[in-house]
């Protein structure tokens, strides 16, 4: 037990700095308040101690001045929804209209095909026709129709070549 204290020994024992049996005094150099630099001030902490401390001031509170919501911004709030909720109804349309657009695309390549095989089909009964019958003399029928008045009734001649 090296930190024993009897009261029969006049000896104290060789704790030198402890601060329970031998506190030290410091001296604290004292200033004025009027020495204290601008920010510093003596503050009191929560164990009691009174020491120097950088404190924050704080800029007194500038009253903001209401202002009225300019005309713009209220149609734009009252917009965004508006236009949100056209999107999400476009959206659920396309939806349900999915099915009847792939047919729609169905017949519509159906109907490509049809005008192709309309254009190449001429073409190729063209062609079979010259080297099928060899050289045959190609026939001209010439027509010619005249009427008068607008609801007049319309003659007409034909003329072979």
């Amino acid at each position: 037990m090296p930190y024993e204290h009897t009261t029969a020994s006049t000896t104290p024992p060789a704790r030198y700095g402890d601060p329970v049996l031998y506190p030290t005094a410091v001296q604290h150099p004292v200033m004025l308040p009027a020495e204290l630099p601008p920010g510093v001030e003596m503050v009191t902490l929560p164990g009691g101690i009174r020491t120097l401390a950088y404190t924050h001031t704080t800029p007194p509170a500038v009253p903001v001045a209401v202002q009225p919501i300019p005309a713009w911004a209220k149609t734009t709030a009252l917009l965004a929804p508006t236009v949100g909720g056209g999107v999400a109804a476009a959206g659920f349309g396309i939806s349900y209209a999915a099915p009847g657009l792939i047919a729609m695309t169905e017949a519509l390549w159906a109907a490509i095909a049809l005008i192709a095989a309309g254009v190449i089909a001429p073409a190729l009964l063209r062609t079979t026709r010259r080297t099928g019958r060899g050289t045959a003399p190609v026939q001209h029928i010439t027509q010619n129709i005249s009427a008068s008045g607008m609801f007049g009734r319309a003659s007409g001649t034909l003329n072979n070549r």
